[in-house]
């Protein structure tokens, strides 16, 4: 297979999946891992891909990508994540979880927890937490997203505005390098806006991947969150903005 035709699938391959790491391309192309890292440095040169260590993410602003893939990808890294999200969380606070496969894990966490009050609006949350006798689970209300379970639109934020949660637990799409939380639909973003307003402490969930991507929908400011949970230390730009506004790191 020529160079010019391997980038071309490169290029298809990471689309599709939103994120492609290292080893998945060295074997799905069957090169090397140094031939890998060669193209993917020269598709983001071009701007067809975004390098990130360990792989490449789409360039798409617009598009995320498919919930089984996120649902699978980096799994690992989102349980780490999520149990350090979940041991600061006492027993018989109150939480809102939004949209976002590293929020499912987080929701799995909690289940060794006691008489929580959640209020959701993400239909995998609340069938993750469904077992639990002791919980108390809201689901906010609206228009439900086929693709991924998401519940969005301006009844879930008018819903949201209704409490006053101990912690709001959110994930994003993407983490430009100024700081801003970037997503892809803004129905979703209002209601995490709504979260962000009505939580006396915000936790940010997010894995590597999802830092220095760009999606088209301004969520907030990295400087909005009182705790930042990912999986690798962020790039130097980032943590002066997390150091300026005291925002707690947890390196899982």
């Amino acid at each position: 297979m020529s160079q010019v035709r391997r980038h071309e699938l490169i290029v298809d391959f990471v689309n599709q999946r939103g994120f492609a790491n290292i080893e998945q391309l060295t074997s799905h192309f069957m090169v090397t891992p140094q031939t890998i890292r060669r193209d993917l440095n020269q598709l983001a040169s071009l701007g067809q891909v975004r390098r990130h260590h360990g792989g490449a993410s789409s360039s798409s602003s617009t598009k995320n990508s498919d919930y089984s893939d996120r649902l699978s990808f980096n799994m690992g890294a989102k349980i780490r994540i999520a149990e350090k999200v979940a041991s600061c969380i006492p027993n018989g606070a109150s939480l809102f979880i939004n949209i976002g496969t590293t929020n499912e894990a987080i929701a799995r966490a909690l289940l060794h927890h006691e008489e929580l009050q959640v209020v959701t609006n993400n239909l995998h949350v609340a069938s993750i937490l469904l077992p639990k006798e002791d919980f108390n689970v809201i689901i906010a209300g609206g228009q439900v997203r086929s693709r991924d379970g998401g519940i969005v639109g301006e009844q879930t934020s008018d819903f949201i505005n209704q409490f006053k949660m101990d912690f709001g637990i959110i994930g994003i799409s993407a983490i430009h390098e100024d700081g801003s939380l970037l997503d892809y639909d803004y129905r979703e973003v209002r209601v995490a806006q709504s979260i962000i307003k009505n939580s006396s402490k915000l936790i940010l969930s997010a894995d590597h991947s999802k830092f220095d991507r760009t999606a088209l929908a301004r969520l907030g400011h990295i400087s909005q969150a009182d705790y930042l949970y990912t999986d690798q230390t962020p790039g130097q730009h980032t943590l002066d903005i997390l150091t300026a506004h005291n925002v707690n790191l947890h390196i899982a």
